[in-house]
């Protein structure tokens, strides 16, 4: 959230410099107040606890938000009821002429198969292309972030020896330490993983469109985002609750897959232990940071304009530094945004004006 200050407060253009979002008082008084938009496309079988796990963190914010929950028409739900995909979700042709502010596409237990192998791909495919001309902005979670960055950038997946399962130590990026989705991290931070499979940071390093933002020496990519920051991509769990782990090692245990203990969750790798939750603090930061720098501050006040934004306004209001709009007084009296080059803008940068 912005903090409002007097309008000539000294401290103004440090906190700016600084990527803090300010308001000040004469721009507070003239706010029109829309809740954000966001559409959360679960691919998880275990709908009901994603979508809550998620929807626990989304709800810890002081945003309005107007959650729609999305499935995939093209494949058959065998974990949850139908009469709960009937009431609650919708599919992509319920929704395809719509603009959301924010898009939220989680993991799926595919790691192992090719892209092109799962059943629902070309629907998939579909909405990421879609969320390139009708979202704002578009956080994608574990293998939706895998499928995200390989079918947006091509950025191939590598299947790994063993089960990635755990809660591990990761750093950010020295070079990236001013992000906003990281605003408030600590140096070290922690962060659950359950995958075969990994994006490797080399790949997203020698992408010209894409920036790593979080590493860990044992798991690997944790964070990266494009350049233009409408697409983020999170290779772990940050939404698990404390015993999501746990749940997925005594169901590997039961399927006879004989499944390696999750790595620094247990009290002494036990799992007789009450699992240690770790990570909760820094998950909530990540969502909230995404809610706030990339979707609240930046997506345009009229909705129907989400996703049409042209690349140079997206990149100009994307990250930290001199705003490319200046306020001007309009004929009805009401204050209103335009494009220093005198061109009216494509979109409000304030979705709260």
């Amino acid at each position: 959230m912005p903090i409002r200050i007097p309008d000539a407060l000294p401290a103004t253009d440090l906190l700016l410099q600084e990527n803090i979002f300010v308001m000040t008082e004469f721009r507070a008084m003239h706010q029109d107040i829309r809740p954000l938009r966001v559409v959360l496309l679960n691919l998880m079988p275990t709908k009901i606890a994603t979508e809550t796990q998620i929807l626990r963190k989304l709800s810890n914010t002081p945003l309005q938000i107007e959650i729609t929950l999305l499935r995939m028409a093209s494949h058959d739900a065998k974990n949850v009821s139908a009469q709960h995909l009937e009431t609650f979700y919708r599919t992509f042709d319920d929704i395809a002429h719509e603009h959301f502010d924010g898009m939220i596409i989680t993991g799926a237990p595919v790691e192992l198969l090719d892209f092109e192998e799962v059943d629902y791909w070309p629907e998939l495919c579909r909405i990421m292309d879609w969320s390139s001309t009708h979202v704002h902005s578009t956080l994608h979670i574990c293998w939706g972030a895998q499928a995200g960055i390989y079918f947006h950038y091509g950025v191939a997946k590598h299947e790994l020896p063993a089960k990635m399962s755990g809660v591990f130590e990761h750093r950010q990026i020295q070079e990236k330490l001013t992000s906003p989705l990281l605003r408030g991290f600590d140096d070290v931070f922690w962060a659950p993983h359950s995958r075969y499979t990994e994006v490797r940071a080399a790949d997203i390093d020698a992408h010209p469109e894409l920036e790593l933002l979080a590493v860990s020496d044992e798991a690997g990519v944790y964070a990266a985002k494009s350049v233009d920051s409408r697409r983020f991509f999170v290779f772990g769990h940050p939404e698990y609750d404390r015993a999501t782990l746990a749940g997925e090692y005594e169901r590997d245990l039961a399927r006879g897959i004989d499944p390696d203990v999750p790595r620094h969750y247990f009290p002494g790798d036990d799992p007789s232990q009450l699992p240690r939750s770790v990570w909760r603090a820094h998950a909530q930061l990540l969502y909230t940071n995404w809610l706030n720098y990339y979707v609240y501050q930046t997506t345009p006040y009229d909705v129907r304009l989400a996703g049409k934004e042209t690349e140079a306004s997206a990149a100009k209001s994307a990250e930290p530094g001199p705003s490319p709009f200046v306020e001007r007084e309009d004929d009805d009296g009401y204050d209103r945004w335009s494009d220093r080059r005198e061109e009216p803008p494509l979109f409000e940068p304030d979705p709260w004006r």
